[in-house]
């Protein structure tokens, strides 16, 4: 029987990440977001978050504690987990957590510094010359070559 085990996640972050290393030297990054659940309730819509637990390896740990902080949004798209272990006290404990295969940001840069994109009316504005209006010649000197008659095309 086969098996799919995806995750994917918008939600913002609940404190700032923090980096540390394995003791074989490899990067780890542990951090919690909180993503909203809505549901209704005898006709008031209320709403509701559930806090996550991320785990972020390697490279993808040192993006996020570089370039993420408390309260930013944030996507992971991976695999949910589960363990357990038990403590020296003999207590059993588990875990589920979701374990990042992708990491991504919500918002463009813009938005992560505090200024209005453009588009939202911002004084900051860049057309690219190629979305401008075409130009036309009239001159007759366009490098295209006239065709007489349709019966002698290819197709």
């Amino acid at each position: 029987m086969a098996s799919f085990n995806k995750a994917i996640l918008i939600g913002n972050l609940t404190a700032d990440p923090e980096l540390r290393q394995t003791p074989n030297g490899i990067s780890v990054c542990r951090f919690t977001i909180a993503v909203n659940r809505r549901f209704s309730k005898s006709e008031q819509a209320q709403q509701s978050a559930d806090f996550i637990t991320i785990v972020a390896w390697r490279e993808r740990a040192e993006f996020v504690s570089r370039y993420f902080r408390k309260g930013r949004p944030i996507l992971i798209c991976g695999q949910i987990q589960s363990r357990s272990w038990t403590d020296p006290q003999g207590a059993k404990h588990y875990a589920t957590e979701v374990v990042a295969d992708d990491v991504s940001f919500v918002e463009n840069k813009t938005d992560s510094n505090g200024a209005a994109p453009a588009a939202q009316g911002g004084s900051a504005s860049y057309t690219p010359d190629a979305y401008g209006a075409p130009a036309y010649s009239s001159n007759g000197s366009s490098g295209f070559e006239e065709i007489p008659n349709d019966s002698d095309l290819p197709f």
